[in-house]
């Protein structure tokens, strides 16, 4: 057909001639009639063979289609024709621009300017042409809101009278009802189908930042999406407003009908997905390195208005930073936790409901959203919609936990956990009842969402897969700031939560790796903050502590001499799991529920890059009477000495806590000496031995541990619901040491965590778009892709 045949023209080493007219009226017109005809059409090989053989007609190909980009976007596509060969021109540089990337000589061609392509085509215009790039995206902001091509137009009326593109307030054209926009327009899937292709050209235009490698400095800002957010471009607002509010607008279930999804095409979903990608994009933003006056601490606060001081130039971060209306909170929230919580719907027909794949890109932006707009954070602490967030994201890490081809997916949910429990209010909304019974493999338990949490963390720590072990320390803090507002945990969390510190306080697992005994200064410090704080409704856990009460004085008798812990190392070989799962009596798993699968092999995954240590993650605040948080400086005496935690190391190294590793001994770990393997000494072991926080349960077991005993000899008791009936009615007001003051280790932003969540989010892009696969088999270096 004439396309291919105007194709291969290019490959010839002829020059082809910008001014030949009539071969470019043919080219545009013959094209294919989809962006996967282009993909067949257009070899990678062929694309490759022109960048380096006939580089000129690489060079005029892009020039021209990007030339009628601008074109279609001037006059405004009036016609079938003119979308079509808009479309068309989509389609060809979304192929191509992938590998102009790829190829470090190309990576500057769209920022120069093309000579003689001033903007009336003669030469005393040369002075003010726009870079190639900059024509680009001005051209596909114009496109995306162009009446009767990608929104309804205003007029009832002939081409004639068709409305000016130039002229058009594009903020009356915002795609969905929902964030300072009340008009929903009718649904129109040709509209749909043509923002589609037009954002696949935008992702593919921001994708430069895949072909370079990750670095830790934030200032190489991505070119293409700097200049796409910044105020150049007129439409910047309407169409941050379009993307969210069509991806929180979006149901995918739709009218409710069984098997909808089977009989209609959705063109809805495609475009949410597209604009969910686009949207995490724009908002890659390190936080960390700007003094961001758009987030102020405090609850109170006027609502934004022109006073504030100025926030980032990229006006995407800006926008989405000023938001503070309830109900614009309340509609983003609403939307994000249905379109979150739809895997996990259930329906007794299977298969009966459309089920979305774009969760991930979701939690990103759930992320960007709390990170970036504190009064956003607040707003979804302050009811219990907070639990609809958190029991998606629990059946996620839940699901996920056996497949390595989901570590990502692992990281952001413990990650926005973190971020979440870093607010007092977050401990107190957990304390409400779980009634909603989505299936999961977990034990069936009565009680509250706290006792879902620490069941489905104690599931991941237990039978996770290895490369999880960087995330304990976060797991843990988690539960730790949560602690000391859980009213009253079931039977079954707190079996968990002793059983996790029975693990962790085995020998061989304190003395294997420098950072594990953290892992039991985390529980401890939360069983202290259950019992100083919320003593009386937890009997449940006073009781477990007591039936377990040797574990603790064992740690408080933990040996210190060389001999002790040589012997303690040696039983690790004879253990050949990291925690054994024999005592977890884990009973029956809820109905309904699957096993989490290990990921199919050869699975696709993109490499991640390390996440900072918990220490870098973290800094300390602590709760004063009234509930007010201080931040305290970093040389708090807490926990140990040595203490700083190895930033958990990257992807390809096993955790240096990881026994069932035939190669433990070559370990190298993150935080030894140059010089080799660190091993445990006598006065290692007594620098943390002695801080151990052992002192309030101690007392606790002093004064109920003969009164229990008394109880069962008396009344000859073997039955559990007697004790902790004596146990519910016991105090220990007056008995206990004084309280310690309540810390709280709150996320704090940091480039390390920026770079993770790049790399994680283009990872993601990456494989998720497969039809077309438009990087697919391109030297990208942001990361690796590897097969499972």
């Amino acid at each position: 057909n004439g396309s291919s045949a105007s194709v291969t023209m290019f490959v010839s080493p002829q020059p082809v001639e910008a001014t030949d007219d009539a071969f470019w009226d043919q080219f545009w017109a013959d094209t294919a009639t989809s962006v996967q005809d282009v993909f067949a059409l257009v070899p990678a090989a062929e694309i490759r063979a022109v960048r380096e053989e006939s580089p000129s007609n690489l060079a005029t190909l892009c020039y021209k289609a990007v030339e009628k980009l601008v074109q279609g976007a001037e006059s405004g596509c009036h016609t079938e024709k003119e979308r079509q060969i808009v479309l068309n021109c989509c389609r060809l540089l979304t192929r191509i621009l992938p590998y102009i990337f790829e190829d470090p000589d190309w990576r500057g061609f769209f920022w120069s300017t093309v000579p003689g392509a001033g903007r009336g085509g003669g030469d005393e215009d040369d002075e003010n042409a726009r870079p190639l790039a900059e024509s680009l995206l001005l051209a596909v902001a114009d496109l995306l809101f162009c009446p009767d091509f990608t929104v309804q137009s205003h007029r009832r009326s002939t081409v004639d009278t068709a409305e000016d593109i130039h002229s058009i307030d594009s903020c009356e054209y915002i795609w969905e009802a929902g964030v300072g926009f009340a008009h929903s327009p009718q649904p129109n899937y040709i509209h749909d189908l043509n923002r589609t292709e037009l954002l696949k050209l935008l992702l593919t235009c921001f994708s430069e930042a895949m072909y370079l490698p990750p670095s830790s400095d934030s200032s190489n800002a991505n070119p293409w999406v700097q200049f796409f957010c910044s105020t150049e471009n007129r439409h910047a607002l309407p169409l941050f407003t379009s993307l969210l509010n069509v991806v929180c607008a979006y149901d995918p279930v739709g009218y409710g009908i069984p098997y909808n999804h089977l009989l209609f095409s959705d063109y809805r979903e495609p475009l949410v997905e597209e604009a969910a990608q686009v949207l995490i994009v724009t908002l890659d933003y390190d936080s960390s390195t700007s003094s961001s006056p758009t987030v102020d601490g405090t609850t109170t606060g006027t609502a934004m208005d022109d006073v504030d001081p100025p926030g980032p130039d990229n006006l995407f971060v800006n926008y989405l930073s000023r938001i503070h209306r309830e109900e614009d909170f309340q509609f983003i929230l609403k939307g994000v936790a249905r379109l979150l919580s739809n895997p996990l719907v259930q329906t007794y027909l299977p298969n009966s409901a459309k089920k979305i794949q774009f969760h991930q890109e979701l939690l990103v932006l759930f992320w960007k959203l709390c990170d970036f707009n504190k009064k956003f954070l607040f707003f979804v602490l302050k009811s219990s919609d907070v639990l609809d967030i958190l029991v998606p994201i629990l059946y996620f890490l839940n699901d996920a936990r056996a497949d390595q081809s989901r570590v990502g997916l692992m990281h952001i949910g413990v990650f926005i956990l973190l971020l979440l429990s870093g607010e007092r209010n977050f401990g107190v909304r957990l304390n409400k009842p779980y009634s909603v019974r989505v299936p999961m493999d977990i034990p069936v338990f009565t009680g509250t969402h706290a006792d879902l949490l620490i069941i489905v963390f104690h599931k991941i720590i237990t039978s996770g897969h290895q490369r999880l072990q960087p995330l304990f320390d976060c797991l843990l803090t988690i539960v730790v700031n949560v602690s000391p507002y859980l009213k009253s945990l079931s039977m079954v969390a707190a079996n968990k939560l002793l059983h996790l510190l029975e693990a962790f306080s085995t020998t061989w697992f304190l003395f294997s790796a420098v950072q594990n005994h953290h892992l039991v200064f985390f529980l401890l410090e939360v069983f202290n903050n259950i019992i100083q704080y919320q003593f009386d409704g937890n009997s449940n856990l006073v009781y477990a502590v007591i039936r377990k009460r040797n574990v603790f004085h064992q740690l408080a008798n933990l040996p210190t001499d060389s001999q002790s812990i040589q012997k303690g190392l040696q039983r690790r070989k004879k253990t050949p799991e990291p925690i054994s799962r024999t005592n977890s009596q884990d009973g029956v798993s809820m109905e309904g529920s699957r096993p989490a699968a290990p990921a199919e092999p050869g699975t696709l995954k993109t490499s991640l890059v390390a996440t900072p240590g918990i220490d870098k993650l973290t800094e300390k605040s602590q709760v004063s009477e009234d509930g007010t948080m201080r931040s305290l400086e970093p040389e708090s005496p807490q926990p140990p000495p040595e203490g700083n935690l190895p930033a958990a190391v990257s992807d390809g190294e096993p955790w240096s806590g990881e026994a069932s590793h035939p190669r433990r001994d070559q370990r190298r770990l993150s935080s030894a000496s140059s010089s080799g393997q660190w091993t445990p000494t006598p006065d290692w072991v007594m620098s943390w031995k002695s801080k151990l926080p052992l002192q309030t349960i101690m007392r606790l077991l002093q004064v109920l541990v003969p009164q229990v005993e008394k109880i069962c000899i008396d009344k000859g008791l073997t039955d559990e619901s007697e004790i902790l009936k004596f146990l519910q009615h016991g105090t220990l007001v007056g008995l206990l040491p004084v309280p310690h003051p309540i810390l709280i280790r709150k996320y704090q932003a940091n480039s390390g965590t920026a770079m993770w969540f790049r790399t994680y989010m283009w990872g993601v892009i990456y494989l998720r778009n497969v039809d077309p696969p438009i990087w697919y088999d391109t030297d990208v270096k942001l990361f690796e892709i590897q097969r499972v």
